[in-house]
């Protein structure tokens, strides 16, 4: 019989407490990633052209002409809509979506009037029932990585830090539809595994270790980072077999190595054959005109007004150091900060480095579990280097302020008090969290519950209103 400790059990009640927060729509972003699942599951073929036609209006501007027709330049050389959003999403969706789809057809047959077609409520709710079931799972892996190097109290905090100090909750509840939770789950899953069979991985263990990397890949193709920690693990390896002159080590590690390799190539199959569809090329991504290698924003992607990592969700700066100054498991710790640095620059070298929409960098929302970790062993640290119960204080304080700053951004985010495009003026949002977010909470979060579809074509038309002002100003199309 599974037994859960007080803090898993605490995890679950908070998680089961928040599900009402999740928000039944696809917006965004999201129209792509979710146009995989729904035109599979319901058209059997990959062609968006309901998903296009049906999305948000800030989505449709720039991509459906006046008279409800897609833009030529829409589609692609073979034919196919320009859906570059990753197949991931749509993956881990199935189980829920295909429940919801038994479900509406088993309705209708008994005299129900629910459209079959993938737009309909059940399908949305399926949806974002999957994506916060999967961010929270996300948490929980994380949280069970930290204790095993820290107390377990101090991953608990670290875990409700990151849950709700972070970028995770716009995109684990609000903005379900985006493949940013799915990110963070498929990514603790690959980091847990790794860590949890480092001493004398098996052949098996490689295999199931590369099909988890496939998986976070498919799911954000910048996931392909965190591949530097087996890499660098294995060249460690065959360094050591080097040394002590020992063929054999090294031959075997070897075989690992391309078994790994055909593993995560063959886990790659839907993003390849997606691309296959809608490009032509097994490779090709929709993205490499993006990118600009010799010219990084590092500096902008850590501490612009622009949605910068930790200008936004400061908690971060505490999981940064938490990686420094840790105590536990140190080529842990090294290799985390490197795949942070990594992923720090490609994202730096991304003309779209401030995510556009994005609330505060969304892109590192992929490393959750490693700031989860890095969090945690800086409450240890705290809790080795003062009185414990000074510590505590400490944490449990910073960490209440952290979120409470955090939420209130949220809300001032999403009700446009701030814009959500652009560099924000601190003084403004400061000012905002004493007054407009106390004043105006209450009645926001009352029709989140009660008028959450009126409210959400407020917040859209507010978020179109803006784009059509930027595009008066700047000459500029529509982005998300």
């Amino acid at each position: 019989m599974l037994t859960l400790t007080k803090y898993e059990k605490a995890l679950v009640a908070l998680f089961v407490i928040t599900l009402p927060l999740i928000n039944p729509w696809v917006r965004g972003d999201g129209v792509g990633y979710y146009a995989f699942a729904r035109s599979i599951l319901v058209e059997h073929r990959l062609d968006f052209t309901q998903d296009w036609l049906r999305a948000n209006e800030s989505f449709r501007m720039g991509r459906v002409d006046a008279d409800g027709q897609l833009r030529p330049e829409e589609y692609t050389a073979t034919g196919r809509i320009n859906n570059h959003f990753s197949v991931g999403p749509a993956v881990l969706w199935s189980p829920f979506l295909v429940t919801a789809h038994a479900g509406v057809i088993v309705y209708d047959h008994l005299g129900g009037h629910v459209p079959a077609d993938g737009f309909s409520k059940p399908y949305r709710v399926a949806m974002a029932l999957g994506t916060a079931t999967y961010g929270f799972l996300g948490l929980l892996i994380s949280f069970w990585l930290a204790r095993n190097y820290v107390a377990e109290r101090w991953a608990f905090l670290a875990t409700l830090g990151i849950w709700f100090a972070s970028s995770l909750p716009v995109y684990m509840y609000f903005n379900p539809s985006w493949s940013h939770a799915h990110s963070a789950f498929a990514v603790a899953l690959f980091v847990w595994y790794w860590v949890r069979t480092r001493a004398g991985r098996t052949l098996s263990q490689w295999v199931i270790l590369g099909a988890l990397g496939g998986l976070m890949v498919n799911v954000y193709y910048i996931n392909g980072v965190l591949l530097l920690m087996p890499l660098f693990e294995s060249v460690g390896e065959y360094w050591k077999a080097l040394r002590s002159n020992s063929a054999r080590e090294g031959g075997q590690l070897f075989i690992k190595n391309v078994l790994f390799t055909i593993t995560f190539v063959v886990a790659l199959l839907p993003t390849l054959l997606a691309r296959k569809v809608i490009y032509g090329n097994y490779f090709e991504t929709g993205y490499e005109h993006l990118w600009v290698w010799t010219s990084p924003y590092i500096l902008k992607v850590c501490f612009s007004a622009d949605h910068g990592l930790f200008s936004w969700t400061p908690i971060l700066i505490l999981s940064l150091a938490g990686m420094f100054l840790g105590r536990n498991d140190r080529n842990l710790r090294i290799f985390s900060i490197v795949v942070f640095a990594v992923y720090v620059f490609v994202i730096g070298c991304y003309e779209s480095w401030d995510g556009n929409s994005s609330f505060g960098n969304r892109y590192f929302v992929s490393l959750s579990p490693l700031f989860v970790l890095g969090l945690a062993e800086t409450f240890d640290w705290l809790g080795h280097a003062w009185q414990e119960r000074r510590a505590a204080i400490l944490a449990w304080g910073s960490t209440a302020v952290l979120v409470l700053w955090n939420l209130g951004l949220i809300f001032q985010w999403g009700m446009h008090l701030i814009p959500d495009r652009g560099p924000i003026s601190w003084r403004e949002a400061a000012v905002n969290q004493v007054t407009a977010v106390p004043e105006q909470a209450t009645e926001s979060l009352r029709n989140y519950f009660l008028h959450r579809r009126e409210l959400m074509d407020r917040i859209e038309q507010k978020d179109v209103n803006q784009i059509k002002k930027s595009e008066q100003s700047e000459g500029t199309g529509p982005t998300q």
